[in-house]
Order: C-alpha cells, then structure tokens, then sequence
C-alpha cells in the first residue's frame, strides 16, 4: 500500500526538513517488507492566494486517484500509536492500494475537503504548525510499521 502525504507549503532545510527525511526513510525501510510504501511527500503552494479554498483545489490534485484519505485535523480522531498501526494494517488488508494524508495550511482544511475525506486523525486538542504536524505523522507513520514488524521501538 502506497503511502502519501500532501501538505500545504515547503519545507525547507532545517531540522524539521532533516527529521521529516530521516523518518521516511525508515518508514520504507521498515515498511517494504509489510507491503507498505513508497511515502511520497506532495506540497503544495497557493500563489495565487485563493485562501482556503484554493489549497484545497491543489490538495484535491495531489491526492492518488482513489486513495483512502485522512485528514489530520484538531477535531479528529485521538488514537494511540498501537491503534494506528492496526488502522494502517487493516486498510492494507482490506486491498487498499493508496493511503494519503492531508495536512492544510495555516487556517487549516476546507470544509468541503474535509467532508470527502474518509477520516480525521487528531494530534491532540493543541493546533500543531504544520511542519511539525509532517513530522510527527512520519514519525507515526515509521512507529506504526516498527510496531507491524515487531520491533522494539515502540515501548508501550
């Protein structure tokens, strides 16, 4: 199952940059032999500031054609990483060829983004910059596969 995450805005060198790198990678890694990945990272600008709306009618574009789609949004849904990890296993199971992730800019997602997407995943009540949202996604998404493999990494 090939994993997508689009966003809105670069991220450019500095250490979120060299975090977000570091956990892809070993997302891969971790996930080619659990039939997860390639994680392609889209970002999006809106040039044209068209506001909500307008990186919403980019993110709707970098979305795999249908792919199952979460949008990370404070109003979503808590889980813990364990859960996580068995939501991504049974997607995958279930014939799920491509799971996207959508992070929106700084006022968030559209709501009529919002409402196509198939779920919300929630990092807590607290608004993350959207960078750091990058991060801890990929971050969840390498513990998820760590957790699939059996690895010591995750710690309950």
């Amino acid at each position: 199952m090939r994993v997508s995450i689009c966003a809105v805005g670069r991220c450019r060198t500095g250490p979120e940059k060299a975090l977000l790198d570091d956990y892809a990678t070993r997302f891969d890694r971790t996930g080619r032999a659990l039939g997860l990945g390639p994680l392609s990272i889209t970002e999006v600008e809106d040039r044209k500031g068209g506001g909500m709306a307008g990186e919403a009618a980019l993110l709707s574009r970098a979305l795999p054609d249908k792919a199952h789609v979460i949008a990370l949004d404070e109003r979503g849904k808590l889980m813990t990483s364990p859960a996580f990890a068995e939501l991504i296993a049974r997607l995958r199971d279930d014939g799920t060829s491509d799971l996207a992730f959508v992070i929106g800019g700084a006022d968030g997602i559209a709501p009529d983004l919002r409402a196509r997407t198939d779920g919300a995943l929630s990092f807590g009540k607290m608004v993350w910059p959207h960078m750091l949202a990058r991060v801890m996604l990929t971050e969840q998404l390498y513990r998820a596969a760590s957790i699939l493999a059996g690895s010591p990494y995750h710690r309950a």
